[in-house]
């Protein structure tokens, strides 16, 4: 039975009750906006903002970030940029906090405080206790005569000239504007912390970054028994069978001390092959070798491989030691079980 064929679906065009040129011209007019929104922080990076990283830097608890509603999303986002840069930072809802989450806020700790107009009653509402505890307050607002600004120890001004939405209502430039400012303190600690891709792979363990920045050839590498191996004056015929045993489509020569001499692949193998001058039965493999090879030291990197396979146009590399001893051996195929390609 033949299959059905689907007819595959066309890109719709805006219908008749929707301007193409008056769409476009809205999302244009929206990034300019926030672009003036996010143009106009620059003049915030003063004695304020300076401040407010001394204090996150100082800090021997956790940055709480709170926020509601919209401001809530953007505090979100600013703890889990804080905590995966070096800045132990998490958000506390402040509706729950009144109903007993701001038990999760120490002393040691410090609270940014989102509110673009700096009057949110959920926040305004636990704000008396945190004081009371004193805890250092940080107030991000719009508003610099706010409830949250007055009653903050440090205030970072996030107010926009205007608001994407042309009717001013829905937070647009106000919460891009907030956000930056959290990328802005994020970056700036991560950088007086010396923190560095190690770390941050070591707070992403399960994401290809980490497994890019934490996976060394050690921990793939083929080693003992399963390294392809034999010695300078085997036969063609036993290299072949120990390239058959190995799986790798190569194998080490060494001398007898382990020390690589060349590798032989599948490659020298089609060339030999390829080449009439070629006694096969009669020709040490020392002659039809790859002398000088590619290698890598068990301590790198599992990306340098990879790197160093694509480079070469190579599919399989010896891992080798400072004295030039074979001691692992692996394989593209290696790498893409260890998903680091």
């Amino acid at each position: 039975m033949n299959a059905q064929i689907l007819p595959v679906r066309s890109l719709k065009l805006p219908s008749a009750q929707l301007d193409a040129t008056v769409l476009t011209q809205s999302a244009l007019t929206v990034i300019a906006t926030e672009a003036r929104a996010i143009e106009v922080l620059k003049q915030r990076i003063d004695a304020s903002f300076l401040a407010t990283c001394e204090l996150m830097f100082a800090c021997q608890g956790r940055v709480i970030v709170s926020g509601m509603g919209k401001s809530g999303h953007i505090a979100r986002k600013i703890a889990a940029t804080l905590a995966s840069t070096g800045t132990p930072a998490f958000f506390v809802h402040p509706g729950e906090a009144s109903h007993g989450d701001l038990g999760m806020i120490t002393q040691k700790d410090v609270v940014l405080a989102l509110s673009y107009s700096g009057e949110t009653d959920e926040l305004l509402t636990i704000l008396p206790l945190i004081k009371r505890q004193n805890i250092p307050l940080i107030a991000m607002t719009g508003n610099a005569q706010s409830s949250l600004a007055r009653l903050g120890d440090l205030h970072l001004d996030v107010s926009v000239p205007e608001e994407a939405c042309p009717l001013g209502l829905a937070p647009t430039a106000s919460t891009t504007a907030a956000l930056v400012m959290g990328d802005a303190l994020a970056i700036a600690l991560l950088e007086a912390r010396g923190f560095t891709s190690d770390d941050f792979a070591r707070s992403h363990p399960a994401g290809s970054l980490g497994r890019r920045l934490l996976l060394h050839i050690s921990d793939i590498m083929h080693t003992g028994d399963k390294i392809p191996s034999i010695d300078a004056n085997a036969t063609l015929s036993a290299t072949l069978m120990e390239m058959t045993r190995k799986g790798l489509g190569m194998t080490a020569v060494v001398d007898d001390q382990q020390r690589l001499l060349g590798v032989f692949t599948d490659g020298d193998l089609r060339r030999a092959v390829d080449d009439d001058d070629i006694d096969l039965r009669t020709t040490p493999v020392t002659q039809l070798m790859t002398a000088r090879p590619k290698t890598i030291t068990a301590d790198k990197l599992a990306v340098e491989a990879a790197r160093l396979m694509e480079d070469h146009k190579i599919h399989a590399l010896l891992v080798v030691d400072a004295e030039q001893r074979v001691v692992g051996a692996l394989n593209i195929h290696d790498l893409l079980r260890a998903r680091v390609v």
